[in-house]
């Protein structure tokens, strides 16, 4: 017999439908496997869906499970900020929320905020830690098909974080270099021999906006070796670069707040809310927030 699975898709890191990142929230997930949830997330082809099941601590709303089309993330930004809206407007919540959420990574805090579009803000599971990196400046211009002199900008340098997924963050000069970028899939996994693509980390290219204030960041993000040829909004690596900020921006105390644009591109611009929380000049937490509409509604029947 066929069963009907519920599921929705909401824009993420956007308050207009048609913008944003889109992400598939599938609600009914009894009975589904790793393969069934991956052969799903193929389906719908975004870069990823969400399936919502039943948590397995008592104070926790509910367990995450996300998948882009050729593989499973331990944490994502967009399906942390859309699964905690689509989980409140399912239950009909018309007051702000607080909630916990279970994702591979660990528990993850979040909240809701009702009004004419939701909007959610969760707080980073993992602080963002340096690591090395992962290919030489040389060959990353080489598959961004720029130059290595498009790369800096004020005291940026390239660098590679981890928040839950690791990020080679790479400022560039200005809007102009971030436009012309072009990337070559096969140069990038060139530097990784023998490796499975699936865990070969992906470039968060981002540049200070010139048309804005100080504050504001313009990114772009590929990994079609993940099935996401480009994302119009990523949270995860928004995360990440919450390191990089802190390191050249160097704010000593109080809350830095930033907003980054992603997506425009694309033709699918999205905002993503960044806080980093600094003591004594080291990030003692920071938190993700944006909205989302829902855009579509129906049933699985397979």
């Amino acid at each position: 017999m066929t069963s009907k699975r519920a599921y929705a898709v909401y824009d993420v890191f956007t308050e207009t439908s048609y913008a944003g990142n889109p992400l598939a929230v599938v609600f009914d997930t009894a009975g589904l496997d790793t393969n069934a949830m991956q052969k799903i997330a193929t389906e719908f082809n975004l870069s990823e869906t969400v399936f919502i099941l039943p948590a397995s601590h008592q104070d926790c709303a509910a367990h995450l499970r996300i998948f882009m089309p050729r593989g499973e993330l331990p944490f994502a930004g967009h399906p942390t900020v859309g699964g905690t809206i689509a989980i409140c407007e399912r239950e009909n919540a018309d007051a702000a929320r607080d909630l916990i959420l279970e994702e591979e990574v660990g528990r993850i805090r979040s909240s809701y905020s009702p009004g004419l579009v939701g909007h959610a803000q969760f707080e980073l599971p993992v602080l963002p830690k340096r690591e090395e990196l992962m290919m030489s400046v040389e060959a990353a211009a080489a598959a961004l098909g720029i130059e290595v002199g498009d790369i800096g900008f004020d005291n940026h340098v390239v660098t590679q974080w981890n928040a839950g997924k690791a990020y080679l963050c790479i400022p560039v000069n200005d809007v102009s270099v971030l436009k012309r970028v072009a990337f070559n899939e096969a140069l990038w996994l060139s530097q990784f021999p023998g490796v499975d693509p699936l865990i070969v980390d992906c470039p968060y290219i981002y540049c200070r906006q010139s048309e804005h204030d100080g504050s504001a960041i313009q990114a772009r993000m590929f990994g079609p070796h993940h099935g996401i040829p480009e994302d119009p909004a990523t949270g995860s690596a928004a995360a990440s670069l919450c390191g990089a900020l802190q390191m050249f921006d160097r704010s000593d105390n109080g809350c830095a707040r930033y907003s980054i644009n992603q997506g425009v591109e694309m033709g699918r611009p999205s905002q993503i809310a960044v806080e980093i929380d600094v003591q004594n000049g080291n990030v003692t937490s920071a938190r993700i927030g944006g909205h989302a509409v829902k855009v579509a509604e129906g049933f699985l029947v397979a």
